[in-house]
């Protein structure tokens, strides 16, 4: 016989759930496997002995050092909107926006560096892996960018007081900011995770 105690667990498991929640944390999930396989293949053929090191230009780490402090101003955006500070609301928004695009610009301004000094797809298997995992990885984040372009444009709509204030307290509003926090904050540390991997 079902008890009390296990029909509540059982009702907390399925309960409904947001939708959109779920459906980023099925992104994420789909997302870790993806670059956890390139990592693997990365990892395992570096041990072959024609693998050739090459060295990563140094604007790869200026756009990591400009992709880690996106997530530090999104993050000061969210304690502005929750303290209705909607002028910081949108100049965080705008600077995270601003620094998201200068990532996106200094990553090709890499690839253009390594195709010029002679690492290409063709000629380096290390430079080839680089490519793809980079490549691949700044795909996702130019997702992150439209969400974050689409919401910074609503702060921008809503300049006066009254309309941001409704703006911030609509529960979908905050939904989609929470979203769009946690993907970017998770895309930002999947480059870092990916950028140490791949120069060690």
């Amino acid at each position: 016989m079902v008890t009390t105690h296990e029909q509540e667990e059982e009702k907390g498991f399925f309960r409904r759930r947001e939708p959109y929640t779920f459906m980023l944390w099925l992104a994420i999930f789909g997302m870790v496997l993806l670059f956890g396989i390139l990592a693997l293949l990365y990892i395992g053929r570096k041990q072959a002995q024609d693998w050739v090191k090459f060295s990563v230009p140094m604007v790869f780490w200026v756009s990591t050092v400009a992709v880690l402090l996106s997530s530090w101003t999104l993050q000061l955006a969210n304690n502005a909107l929750t303290k209705d500070d909607f002028r910081k609301y949108r100049l965080s928004m705008g600077f995270t926006l601003g620094l998201g695009a200068l990532f996106c610009i200094l990553q090709i301004m890499g690839w253009q560096q390594m195709y010029q000094s002679g690492i290409t797809l063709q000629k380096s298997i290390a430079g080839a892996f680089f490519f793809v995992i980079s490549g691949v990885h700044l795909a996702h984040l130019l997702g992150g960018i439209y969400f974050l372009g689409k919401a910074f444009w609503e702060s921008i709509k809503n300049y006066s007081y009254v309309d941001a204030f409704v703006y911030s307290v609509n529960p979908p509003t905050q939904l989609k900011i929470r979203l769009i926090t946690q993907y970017w904050h998770f895309v930002d540390f999947l480059w870092l995770v990916l950028f140490i991997l791949m120069i060690i």
